[in-house]
Formats: structure tokens, sequence, C-alpha cells
């Protein structure tokens, strides 16, 4: 038999990629991107710092592109390779990233009267103009739908689908006035591609709908329009016009049309699955199972964990959401995150410029950091320089770095900032673990885990748990990939179509016993600040923590 493939459409912050995969094997034997043509590396920018727009244009521009070159490199690296050997197409995109649309389904970007206007486009997942709003909706879904609220973490935030459309609807009307409704990414993009952007032919997806939009099935779906109206007339009309049902990826949104066959060269009605988040689909090109915790580390990191649907699950405080199906049908999918890592590191290195091009690389002071002992800086940092997702759902927080002295130098900046996200990430793991979710391991995946053997080792040490990194650089691609797969029918099930087409590399980072029992130390100071800024329930005394840096940088330097 010929070999059969499935391509993968990962539409990230900056760019989209397209992966072809063997099914047989999980083989990645093409991959194209290409990077957003509007605005700053893809981001559209304002006077506002929490404004993060798209235009839409460069998601149909995107495909067209990396999906031809990838054909061509394919035809180049494999004998006898075929674009009809493609049997389906899986998508993933950021989220919560939702755009305006016509009666028609068509992004109000592509017509000429709102071309230029940043409301009419994609509100990008971290755009956070809409802080005000979600603090709105929270307080409202406590007073009369606290249900609501115990799906996604207690806290609903200004990164999510009804916080971004509230701000549209006060602070661009026209917008939201022509839009006949709002569609996330991840759902156009799949619709695109197969003719049913007309909302009434729209397929939703659970994984957008139900973290970002506090869809529900056991209260019938996306919240009722006596709530949504309560914030909003308009808001209230748009629910009639929200799809009544979401689907998990299992299932196919339509065929490749032949308009979209002609543009990139895949043969015409091949099924294009539910699309879904990045990070959800990087946790299937993971190889997520129960106990398993999946990192997506990039700009931000998303957290994921499955829990059979049939398991007992507690209401998790701070996450962002508890959904049935959003990652692996049959589970409920846990989402959790942070809302800046690599974000962290490149802000000092492109904004603060240490040291110079040289000096203050990623590549010089991550070598610089690595010679450095835990505590030797006396510094700590809180990782929150774009907001904290998880546990405290609060995108008003901000970074701090405390313990500085004259003599504190970049490496010892860009190493407190390395341990501020493993801290973190702490933090999550204990978030989940309280709750009864135990993590067996965890799977680190994106360029971060792939490329910085600092920053795993760093959280092994910090964690005090092996770090495992997938096999795959491309995992959400992958995991794109291996949807398209079973909408084809190429596998029976996602067990079999992730234990075919993914692994691990063969490299764990293992804690090393002494660091780990200094991060103990620095780590207790940590939830201290932690606590202190981040919530209004703490009554403690902050007057130690400087005297305690400065004990554990001596004793590292003796």
């Amino acid at each position: 038999m010929s070999a059969q493939y499935t391509l993968g459409l990962d539409y990230g912050t900056n760019s989209v990629r397209t992966l072809i995969v063997n099914t047989r094997n999980g083989s990645e034997v093409a991959t194209a991107v290409w990077g957003y043509a509007h605005g700053d590396a893809g981001v559209i920018l304002g006077r506002d710092p929490n404004l993060a727009r798209q235009h839409p244009a460069d998601y149909m521009q995107g495909a067209e592109v990396t999906i031809r070159k990838a054909l061509a490199q394919a035809k180049r690296h494999v004998r006898g390779f075929k674009p009809d050997q493609v049997i389906g197409i899986g998508v993933d995109t950021t989220g919560s990233t939702p755009l305006p649309v016509d009666a028609q389904g068509t992004p109000l970007a592509l017509n000429r009267r709102f071309a230029r206007n940043p409301a009419a486009m994609a509100w990008l997942w971290k755009d956070h103009t809409g802080v005000a709003e979600a603090a709105e909706i929270t307080a409202l879904a406590a007073r009369i739908r606290p249900h609501y609220l115990a799906k996604c973490g207690g806290t609903y935030s200004s990164e999510w689908f009804f916080s971004k459309i509230l701000h549209c609807l006060r602070t661009a009307p026209d917008v939201a006035d022509a839009a006949h409704t709002w569609v996330e990414c991840a759902d156009w993009i799949p619709a695109m591609l197969t003719g049913t952007e007309a909302p009434e032919r729209l397929t939703v997806g659970v994984c957008a709908a139900g973290h970002k939009a506090m869809y529900n099935d056991e209260w019938g779906g996306y919240p009722d329009a006596e709530f949504l109206g309560q914030l909003h007339p308009k808001l209230g009309a748009l629910r009639a016009r929200l799809r009544p049902k979401a689907c998990a990826i299992d299932r196919s949104v339509g065929g490749l049309t032949m308009e979209w066959a002609a543009r990139t060269g895949l043969p015409a009605g091949i099924p294009v699955a539910v699309g879904a988040f990045d990070a959800h689909l990087g946790a299937v090109g993971s190889g997520i199972a129960p106990g398993a915790l999946v990192k997506i580390i990039g700009t931000s990191t998303c957290d994921m964990m499955v829990v059979p649907a049939g398991q007992p699950l507690a209401d998790v405080p701070g996450l962002c959401g508890i959904v049935r199906g959003s990652i692996l049908p049959g589970y409920f999918g846990l989402e959790a995150g942070q809302s800046a890592v690599g974000d962290i590191f490149n802000w000092f290195v492109n904004y603060l410029q240490p040291g110079g091009p040289r000096r203050g690389s990623h590549e010089a002071l991550t070598a610089a950091a690595a010679r450095l002992q835990p505590g030797e800086s006396g510094l700590l940092a809180l990782d929150w320089n774009n907001g904290n997702r998880t546990i405290l759902v609060d995108q008003r927080l901000t970074g701090l770095l405390l313990g500085q002295t004259l003599y504190t130098t970049p490496p010892e900046i860009y190493r407190a900032l390395i341990e501020a996200t493993a801290f973190g990430a702490l933090t999550i793991i204990n978030r989940f673990e309280e709750y009864g979710v135990k993590v067996q391991q965890v799977i680190n995946c994106g360029g971060i885990a792939e490329k910085n053997p600092l920053v795993m080792q760093l959280y092994a040490d910090v964690t005090g748990r092996p770090m495992k990194v997938s096999r795959s650089a491309q995992t959400c691609a992958l995991g794109s990939a291996i949807a398209g797969a079973f909408v084809a029918g190429a596998f029976p099930d996602y067990a079999s179509a992730q234990q075919a087409m993914t692994g691990l590399k063969p490299k764990v980072y293992t804690p090393k016993p002494a660091h780990h029992e200094v991060y103990r130390e620095l780590y207790a100071l940590y939830r201290q600040l932690h606590d202190a800024f981040g919530t209004a329930a703490w009554r403690g005394n902050l007057h130690g923590v400087m005297k305690d840096l400065l004990r554990i940088r001596a004793r590292a330097r003796r």
C-alpha cells in the first residue's frame, strides 16, 4: 500500500505553519512557515498596550502559501509523493481569538469599510482590552449564575470570548452593529476551507466554546440570553445567533472545497476536522493521557491534563476550564497556563537589551546563567509581566524583580526570570494535585522545551520532577494532523493514532537533589510574594523576604 499522509495547519501568534505527516509512523515529511504580513510580527498593536489584533486576510494567505510550500517540499524529499495521498486536514489556532463576521460569515475586516479598523479584525488571545468587562462578567455570574464560573476556575478572563465582544459593543459600536455574529478563529478557518462559513452552517468546537465562552451541554450550551442581556442587550440578542451545539475534534466539518483545492494543490473533498486551540492539539501531539501533564511552552504556556469522563472530578479554582471532549473525546480536558514565559525572556533581551547584541543575546545570557548556582544571585521574580492566567486569573497583575543591588548582572536577572516561570509552573502542578488530579509525569513541548536545556533543567530542579520532551518539535501541528487522520478514518480511536504518530525524546531532565532543596526555600518566598500581591486575603508580613534572599545568596557563594 502507498503511504497516507495528513496535514496539520497551526496558526500561531506570529505565523502559520503547515506540517505533512505520515500516518503510519508519525514521520514529519514536510513543513512550511509563513509570517503574517500585517502588523508587528503579525500582531496589530495600538496606543493601548492591552490591544492585540490580527488581520484575517493573513489567515487565508497563510494557508495557501504554506500548504503549497509543504507539498512542494514533500515532493522533493519523499520519492513518489503525490498530493492525493493527503487524506485529511486538522487545524489549530490561538485562542480565544474571536472575529466579527457578517451574515454570510465573511470577516468584517475583509470589507473595505472596516479594512483598517482594528475592532473589525481578529481579537488575538493576548488582547486584554476587556479587563473591566471580564470583571463585570465574573461579578454577574457569581451573583446569578455561579455554575458558569465553577467550570472555568472561578474567574472569567479578559483573554476570553465574551469579554472581547462586550468591550467591542462599548468602544466600537459601528463594528458591533455590523457584526451578525462572532466566530473563534479555530472555527472560522475550518469553515473557510470547507465553504461552511455561513452562520447557519458553521460547526463550532467545544474546545473554544467550553474553555473561553462558558459553553456546557449541562445548561444548554452557551450562557443564556437573560444573563448575557444583563451585561448588554445586544449581547443577549447575540445568543440566538450562536450555534446550538459544539463538537469535539473527532468530527469533520466538511470537505475541502474545489476553490481551496485549486489554491493549495490538495485533493478536493478531503475531510477537515473540527478546529481546536493550539495548546489542546499540542497536548494530543505530545501523547497526552491520564496522569500526564503536557506543558506547551512558547510565548506563554498552556498546561493540559485529561481525566476520564466517568471519573469523579472536582471543580478546580483558577483553571481555564474543565470541559468534556475539549482535548480528547471521552475525557474531560483541564487547561491551566501562564500568560507569559518566552515573552518575558524576549522582553528582557529585546526591550532592555542588556549588554548589547552579543553579550545580551538569549544564547549568551543562557550560557552565563547556567554557570550560576541556585540562590547565588539573591534575586526573586514574579512571572506576571503579562498578567496571571493560573491560578489567580488576573490580567492586572504585573511583574516584579526583588533583591537587586548595584552589582546585579544581566545573567543573574535572566536566570531569575527563568526561575520565576518555573515557580509559576510548580504553582499550577500543586493546584492540580490539591484537587485530586495527580501529575504522574510532565511532558514538555514547544520551541523553548526543544531548544533550551537550561530552562528544562531548572524546571526539573524547581518542581522536583523529571522533565520529558516530546519527540516532535511541532506538536501543535502534529496534533492537528492526528485530528485530520482520525476524521479521514485512518485510526479507530485517538489512542491508536497517538501510539502510531507520537513519541518522546530519549533525553530526560532529572532533578538535582541539592538544587531542589535550595529551590524549596526560594519557592516558599515566591509564594509569599505571590499571595501578598495576588490575593486580597493574604495577611502576612514580607519583612523577612529580602533578608532570606541575602542569607541564601551568602550560602550559595561560599
